[in-house]
């Protein structure tokens, strides 16, 4: 969305694809959960008081909208990635078969996974650790607009404490939100550790990949 009210910024799409292709000169295999508030804001106010299911379709739909702007922007780029959707586009989309999907990784495409989970009541977050353990990752990050997971929200509180790295006991201890609770005990339960980090600082997923320490690290 970047400065925009809605939809999507070149430069921004631009920016996160310049990101993924610079971590993927690495040599790293990298899978991408992407959601779609920046499309689905601009119809928010029609939305109120709709069917909860209806509007968490509209939600999935505008997800698969940002997956293949994604995929143009890394093709642009000179990568290869493809698009896979948890609801049955196959126009615009293939449907997401796991095995398939782990074929892509392994030839060193990038794979974008579109319409969450395929089921309303479930958010992006919970798409992501759902995905990350199906392709049996190393690492999910949570690329958002703050450098980490904090005490307190620092916007508010100006002295609120950033953690480098917190177990998954001790969030919920603190009871901090660091995702939306499906997708934490998820991926707690796997012990599969989730980075908290800001997608709007230059090379910092590239950064974090290199060994830096970026954001917040949740861990078992």
């Amino acid at each position: 969305m970047g400065d925009d009210s809605y939809g999507v910024n070149k430069n921004t799409i631009d920016q996160i694809s310049q990101e993924l292709v610079s971590v993927k000169s690495l040599g790293i295999q990298l899978a991408v959960v992407i959601g779609g508030g920046n499309i689905f804001r601009g119809v928010a106010p029609a939305a109120s008081g709709m069917d909860r299911a209806t509007a968490d379709y509209m939600g999935m739909l505008a997800t698969v909208m940002n997956a293949l702007a994604l995929q143009d922007a890394l093709k642009r780029a000179g990568c290869q990635a493809r698009v896979v959707s948890a609801l049955n586009l196959e126009q615009v989309a293939e449907p997401y078969i796991r095995g398939k999907s782990i074929r892509y990784l392994e030839q060193g495409q990038i794979v974008i996974f579109g319409a969450g989970t395929g089921n309303p009541f479930f958010t992006t977050d919970t798409a992501a650790a759902l995905r990350g353990m199906e392709m049996n990752v190393d690492l999910v990050v949570k690329a958002t607009k703050v450098d980490g997971i904090y005490s307190d929200d620092p916007v508010k509180n100006p002295s609120a404490e950033r953690f480098l790295d917190i177990t998954f006991d001790e969030a919920i201890r603190r009871n901090l939100r660091v995702m939306d609770a499906t997708a934490f005990t998820l991926c707690r339960d796997q012990n599969l550790p989730i980075c908290v980090l800001s997608i709007l600082e230059k090379d910092s997923l590239k950064r974090l990949m290199l060994g830096e320490k970026r954001g917040t690290l949740v861990h078992g």
